[in-house]
């Protein structure tokens, strides 16, 4: 329960007060929409330039550790997919959106603020490794899938430029990869901009958590139950207990095994939504599992910090 309290607690408490915010009308969609902006597109780049700029490659880019993430990734994204296709009788293009809320964990806004509230921040090396290959990796295959589907339709050759495309127009992605570019060549960073991109950094969490509140506030619930409950299920329940199962087996370190089942068990981020949007396929489910996922893994969370050494 002192988990629950110290750790979970102010981060959903932060979300929640952005929800009433934009509920009561003190803030915006516009404020929102600027203040997600603001965090998505320059604070959050820039935490993810620091975070991999400074990161140790060699030590922290462990096969094991994000072979264990990624595999059971791998297998939700499937398992939705097929899941909402064959039970829920989605087509494909909407049964690859569905795929995808079951693939995105929100590992930056939420698996990054528990994981430094419950381990501290020298505990996030790990979450930075597979936050680091996070965004690629989930829209590099969702893309890629979904340009497949609709490729049945129209012309092959759109797939591997639209890949590209979405991929390299996303700032996330570019914030990771110029910390690569400075990590890698062993670039200085001048004192003035380090400090300036640490003020910036700063801000990124509190800011992308308070907007993500108003987010949630606006895709309400609406049908859809048990294919949002199954995609929940996937994400919350599935998806960690792969990972704890594949990090079991290939004998991953106890910090190592932290950051992946944290990462693991958060909820669908907004970038769930997003995808569904990009397409305009399976909007509804993705907005809904995004906000009752949130809100069911206040104690899903609980209990894998529970299970965790």
């Amino acid at each position: 329960m002192q988990t629950l309290i110290s750790v979970i607690l102010p981060v959903f408490i932060l979300i929640g007060f952005g929800y009433l915010a934009a509920w009561r009308g003190w803030f915006t969609q516009s404020n929102v929409d600027g203040l997600m902006r603001y965090a998505t597109n320059f604070a959050v780049p820039v935490l993810l330039f620091r975070a991999i700029s400074n990161l140790d490659l060699a030590a922290e880019f462990n096969t094991a550790l994000l072979g264990s993430f990624y595999a059971a990734a791998f297998l939700c994204f499937l398992t939705g997919m097929l899941g909402a296709k064959f039970f829920f009788g989605r087509d494909w293009e909407d049964a690859t959106a569905i795929g995808f809320v079951c693939l995105f964990s929100n590992s930056l806004l939420l698996g990054l603020a528990i994981m430094e509230r419950a381990y501290g921040a020298d505990s996030l090396t790990g979450n930075y490794a597979i936050i680091s290959i996070h965004a690629p990796f989930c829209y590099g295959l969702g893309i890629a899938v979904m340009e497949v589907m609709r490729a049945r339709h129209t012309s092959k050759a759109r797939i591997v430029p639209t890949v590209l495309k979405a991929m390299f127009s996303n700032a996330l992605i570019l914030g990771i990869g110029l910390g690569f570019v400075v990590n890698l060549g062993n670039i200085p960073v001048p004192g003035a901009v380090s400090h300036a991109v640490n003020l910036l950094a700063s801000s990124a969490l509190p800011a992308a958590l308070f907007g993500m509140g108003g987010v949630l506030y606006r895709y309400r619930p609406e049908g859809d139950t048990r294919t949002i409950l199954f995609c929940c299920f996937v994400s919350l329940g599935l998806h960690p207990a792969l990972t704890f199962a594949f990090g079991t087996w290939s004998a991953i370190s106890i910090d190592n095994m932290r950051s992946a089942i944290v990462t693991a068990s958060m909820a669908p981020g907004i970038n769930a939504y997003l995808f569904a949007n990009m397409y305009g396929r399976a909007m509804r489910v993705a907005a809904s599992t995004v906000l009752i996922g949130t809100a069911l893994s206040v104690i899903t969370v609980w209990m894998w910090l529970g299970v965790l050494p």
